[in-house]
């Protein structure tokens, strides 16, 4: 069930309206039941992954709370940690692994190989393995009780607004929550819609309207000059910003309207002055999941610049193996990383001094560039865009823009990017003082300018 459509609009005010009707002891299984129907919309078999995953760690979580040897505490927890990466390797890079290895023994010439399996993706499976990883690892580091309450434990994982693409949430900060009664508040149902508003037209009015122009651009790359190169790059940044932003959006809109508050996912990202910067804005949740639980435990930032680079290094080309199984998205964390190790290593942003304006074009510049590897299929149509880049050939330009775009979509295409400045600009306070003006004028913008395909999220795929 996709956020952008009318039956996630039937769901969200059916479940909502029958959460605040109930007594709070049964709301955690409406909220569960719920939650469990909105992952099998998707595909209703891969509901028994995250049973298997649930049962393993909420037991998990109770063991490493009773036992004391801290031995036996670090092999509990380490039989957890390879239960739920072993789901996640095996769905995500068993075809990867062994295509290359089957590559490889065609080179020398071998007629051995491996099977290769058919089965999809079960869908959020990085971001929901991620989120009960977090649960152990807290417990067994005692900032966490462990959850005795089978339910409220498999709500932490499933509850549905952050279930697909996050965010992905802490013990902490949840689990608590679901406890707490909650009397439904009118501040936090406006805000919570106004969020809901907001993403969607991130989403339907900015997004999509972009990934037309950059989807017609990737189909017929080989063919393409510099400059609807260049706008496709530049499209593309904003259209996965506002795709994944959006869907953030809804999501923390979603459970605000519950009165359960998420963290914030993304802070303005692209008004970063430094590389490091561009990631403590940057999908937050996922950005200090690795610092916590990665690069802290590798030694961080404490033993000198040398060790502080290779922990850079792992963390970045692990995040970037996170979010596919294709050699372009390990390029992708790996030119993440050596941004950060030059800049670690040169300080060149503190030693010159720029504008703050040059320095965010220069960020988002550097950032956009390595989006080419994040979008590419291969690093064969990734060299292709980076070719293009260099191909300044004036006869073709005019008529492959028109090909690609017509004059009336390419200006709403600017358009919307401007629509996007102002709502970076703006204040939540602001929009709920004028409240309903807001509503007239978002939805008017879904309406009239919203494209009503309902394209699935970029980030559904991890």
């Amino acid at each position: 069930m996709l956020f952008n459509s009318i039956e996630y609009l039937i769901f969200f005010v059916l479940s909502t309206s029958l959460y605040f009707i109930l007594e709070h002891k049964y709301r955690w299984m409406l909220l569960l039941g719920v939650s469990c129907f909105f992952y099998m919309y998707f595909k209703p078999v891969y509901i028994l992954i995250l049973a298997f995953t649930i049962i393993i760690d909420f037991y998990v979580g109770i063991a490493l709370e009773r036992t004391e040897n801290k031995a036996i505490k670090k092999r509990i927890l380490y039989f957890s940690i390879v239960a739920n990466l072993g789901i996640l390797v095996f769905f995500k890079y068993w075809n990867f692994f062994f295509s290359n290895v089957n590559e490889l023994l065609f080179y020398f010439n071998s007629t051995e190989h491996f099977p290769l399996l058919e089965f999809i993706l079960p869908i959020g499976l990085s971001f929901h393995t991620f989120q009960a990883m977090s649960y152990t690892i807290e417990v067994y580091r005692g900032n966490q009780k462990a959850e005795k309450h089978f339910g409220l434990y498999s709500l932490y994982v499933m509850f549905y607004p952050q279930l697909v693409a996050g965010p992905i949430e802490r013990p902490q900060n949840i689990l608590h929550q679901f406890k707490n009664k909650v009397t439904f508040s009118y501040t936090s149902f406006k805000t919570g819609l106004l969020l809901i508003l907001l993403g969607l037209i991130k989403k339907v009015v900015i997004a999509d309207r972009l990934g037309s122009y950059v989807d017609s651009y990737y189909s017929n790359v080989e063919i393409m000059t510099f400059f609807p190169s260049l706008l496709a790059i530049f499209f593309y940044s904003f259209q996965i910003y506002c795709d994944f932003s959006g869907y953030s959006l809804i999501a923390i809109g979603s459970a605000k309207c519950l009165g359960i508050n998420f963290i914030k996912n993304f802070n303005k990202p692209y008004f970063s002055t430094s590389f490091s910067e561009f990631w403590r804005k940057w999908h937050i949740s996922l950005s200090t999941w690795f610092r916590d639980y990665l690069y802290f435990p590798l030694g961080g930032n404490r033993n000198g610049k040398f060790n502080t680079n290779r922990n850079l290094l792992i963390v970045f080309i692990l995040s970037g193996f996170w979010h596919g199984a294709n050699w372009t998205f390990l390029f992708w964390g790996f030119l993440h990383a050596l941004f950060l190790i030059l800049e670690n290593t040169f300080d060149v942003f503190g030693r010159i001094n720029l504008n703050r304006l040059i320095k965010q074009i220069l960020i988002f510049s550097f950032v956009s560039f390595a989006w080419i590897f994040f979008r590419s299929e291969n690093f064969q149509q990734a060299f292709l865009v980076v070719k293009n880049l260099f191909n300044f050939k004036l006869d073709f330009r005019l008529n492959q823009l028109s090909a690609l775009i017509s004059p009336f979509n390419l200006l709403l295409c600017l358009l919307s990017i401007i629509l996007l400045y102002a709502i970076e600009k703006i204040q939540i306070g602001f929009l709920r003082k004028n409240l309903f003006l807001f509503f007239i004028a978002g939805t008017l913008l879904l309406i009239l300018f919203g494209v009503s395909n309902e394209s699935q999220f970029i980030y559904f795929q991890f």
